[in-house]
């Protein structure tokens, strides 16, 4: 690389990894401090994360919904900016025994928390339209505070974002890089015939070993930030490190068999025959990265967003905010990694010359 994109990628990853700290996240809420009540009257006090209760008290609307109906909260004390106290009466019947909580004011917009409620003993009909419904219009949607947008259970975690979907990005890129030199250099081989003592022969296999090298890298990043993003997330009440999940399973199982690509690489001393074996695995092995990563999670069930309808980072909380620095966090890692790469094939080249040479 140049010592100009040199001196960007280094501008993008400081940009990136500096606003990923200091941004602030969005308001929003984060508890409520019963997870069960009965039908009839209930008071609940809603916990908020970032907000400004207190300020916004003439503005604020409480309420619980379920299935589009919603039943209006009264205001019993605003206790902080993070607490509000609230009475609701919550009918028999309803559609659904989950209700969402809602908060919205002038300077919060609209928070919300998704199944914060379960009303037990309440009688289900299905696609029910209560007339008790409340009826008004909820104003001012959007926060007037400017901060990272707020998903119930990621929270602060979603600064991840800025080092995990990165890495796993530049994680593909160099693999595909791996794999058009695998395919290259069998197309290389089989049209060189009885020519193998040429040096230029093997040049597309030692851009593939170089390239996969600096990939498995990024594997094992993303793997590390996963797994703890996962424990924050999924895993947070079990503290667990590893969840079987099929996309982490997934990710698992690739990191596996391209080390087994390393381990035949070592095992095969004949050029030729190393340079044949390592392409024909290399491209069996992007094909299952393919398969295992983003083909067979879409059929399955997971946590991972993007998954089985779970949503992914998109136009839904992938906001300008986000992606202010999100796209040069992208740009950044990926030009890092191609960087990576050309400078240990430089050095590879450098060690066979010298091997040559004596």
């Amino acid at each position: 690389m140049k010592n100009g994109l040199k001196i960007l990628c280094i501008a993008l990853l400081l940009y990136s990894v500096v606003s990923a700290f200091l941004h602030p996240l969005a308001p929003g809420i984060i508890a409520c401090d019963k997870s069960t009540v009965q039908p009839g009257y209930n008071e609940l006090v809603v916990v908020g994360y970032r907000t400004h209760f207190i300020n916004q008290r003439t503005s604020m609307l409480v309420f619980l919904d379920c299935d589009s109906n919603r039943y209006c909260g009264k205001i019993l004390e605003v206790i902080d900016n993070s607490h509000v106290k609230i009475g609701v009466d919550i009918p028999d019947t309803l559609s659904s025994k989950s209700l969402d909580i809602y908060v919205n004011n002038d300077g919060d917009g609209t928070l919300y928390l998704p199944l914060a409620v379960s009303v037990n003993d309440a009688v289900l009909v299905k696609g029910m339209k209560d007339p008790a419904s409340c009826k008004f219009d909820v104003k001012n949607d959007d926060s007037t505070y400017f901060g990272y947008p707020f998903q119930p259970l990621i929270y602060e975690t979603i600064r991840n974002l800025m080092w995990h979907v990165p890495m796993w990005f530049t994680m593909f890129f160099l693999m595909i890089l791996s794999f058009v030199y695998s395919l290259r250099q069998l197309r290389k081989v089989n049209s060189t015939t009885k020519n193998f003592s040429s040096k230029h022969v093997y040049e597309f296999d030692l851009k593939a070993e170089v390239s996969a090298r600096a990939g498995m890298v990024f594997c094992i990043l993303g793997l590390l930030t996963g797994m703890m993003w996962a424990r924050f997330t999924w895993g947070y009440y079990s503290h667990q490190w590893w969840i079987n999940d099929p996309q982490l399973n997934g990710a698992l199982v690739v990191f596996l068999i391209y080390a087994s690509y390393f381990v035949l690489r070592a095992t095969v001393s004949d050029e030729e025959k190393r340079a044949r074996l390592s392409a024909i695995y290399n491209i069996f092995a992007f094909v299952m990265m393919v398969v295992l990563l983003m083909v067979m999670p879409k059929f399955v069930t997971s946590l991972h967003p993007g998954k089985e309808g779970t949503p992914a980072f998109s136009s839904y909380d992938l906001d300008s905010s986000l992606r202010t620095v999100f796209y040069p966090a992208i740009i950044g890692w990926g030009m890092l990694g191609y960087w990576l790469y050309s400078t240990h094939l430089r050095i590879k080249k450098i060690e066979l010359e010298i091997n040559d040479r004596s």
